[in-house]
């Protein structure tokens, strides 16, 4: 990382020359909502630590001192800069390196063990809706990955509130995090706009590592879904229940009840969704028939397939092709 940076990041702060000085607990002025606000009492409030109506800042990541159990009303994620951290997240205990990131949603249940003055941390604090701008980056192609991915992340509490990312070795993602601190620290102009571009970049590259997530230690499901998913967008063409079922030992009837419990969805429909996304794409780009795009999306069936984008569309192939062509014209 830029030594410029590293320098800035690594001055003792106010909070941190306190710790040094003997206080032993953190400040909770700092952190929890004031008293008489209806909020539970380890629930660090978003009205302290994101002033003045802002979607997201980020803060060095306070050293010398034990934060304990918390949760957050906002979405959080920590990228280590230098040295470790340790943190228990849901029970888990994860210590980050040199490279990581962590992302929490508003449910995590979080601790941190004290770091040292060489532990380099950056706290990015985010309300959710920064995110409207950020996604829509991400949705031009429809990704049961991506969408379980964002849901981990900023939805409903699913029991598995955290992602983990090592990425260390990923010089994109070490680019945009070096960016999206730089932007924030220095103030600069349309700071929010390059945040959220960023950003955006930042969940392109991650969702197409998913080799590099790290879920819930204790949530096997999460784990098997992101490979899973992981699989219909390579595998379209050929993927099938039945191999990734062989591929994990796990029979097809509770791997079939898994999906849906996780995604709402089945594997058909999750296939279908790909294959059919993956079929517009072709019919925008390129110059392929309407018979090779079928076979090349896993539909040997050319009839078949009519009927189903006729059903998921309300267009056939062609008349599809043709009103995509006339809008880029």
């Amino acid at each position: 990382m830029n030594e410029q940076l590293i320098e800035r990041l690594s001055v003792i702060t106010e909070e941190e020359h306190a710790i040094l000085n003997g206080r032993t607990t953190v400040d909770r002025s700092l952190y929890y909502a004031p008293e008489g606000r209806k909020t539970p009492s380890d629930e660090v409030d978003a009205s302290r630590v994101l002033q003045n109506g802002r979607l997201i800042d980020i803060r060095p990541h306070v050293r010398f001192i034990h934060f304990p159990r918390h949760t957050h009303n906002y979405v959080e994620f920590i990228y280590m800069c230098r040295g470790t951290t340790t943190h228990i997240i849901d029970g888990r205990q994860i210590t980050l390196e040199e490279g990581d990131l962590l992302f929490l949603n508003q449910h995590a249940v979080q601790e941190i063990l004290p770091a040292g003055e060489n532990d380099i941390a950056v706290n990015f604090l985010i309300r959710p809706e920064f995110f409207d701008t950020t996604f829509k980056m991400i949705s031009s192609e429809e990704s049961a990955l991506r969408d379980f991915i964002i849901s981990c992340l900023t939805d409903v509490d699913r029991g598995e509130n955290f992602l983990y990312f090592r990425t260390g070795d990923l010089l994109p993602v070490q680019d945009l995090m070096e960016t999206l601190i730089w932007t924030m620290f220095y103030q600069e102009q349309q700071r929010r706009t390059i945040s959220q571009t960023a950003m955006g970049l930042l969940f392109l590259y991650l969702i197409n590592h998913t080799d590099l997530i790290r879920a819930s230690g204790a949530s096997y499901e999460q784990n098997l879904m992101i490979k899973l998913l992981a699989y219909i967008d390579t595998e379209y063409k050929n993927a099938a229940l039945s191999a990734f079922a062989e591929l994990n030992g796990i029979d097809n009837y509770t791997l079939s009840r898994l999906i849906k419990r996780q995604t709402g969805q089945t594997f058909k429909s999750l296939l279908q969704e790909k294959r059919m996304s993956q079929a517009c794409y072709l019919l925008q780009n390129t110059p392929l028939t309407v018979d090779d795009i079928s076979a090349a999306v896993g539909y040997d069936n050319t009839s078949y397939f009519h009927r189903l984008f006729f059903r998921t569309y309300g267009v056939r192939p062609r008349e599809y092709r043709l009103q995509h062509q006339q809008q880029n014209v």
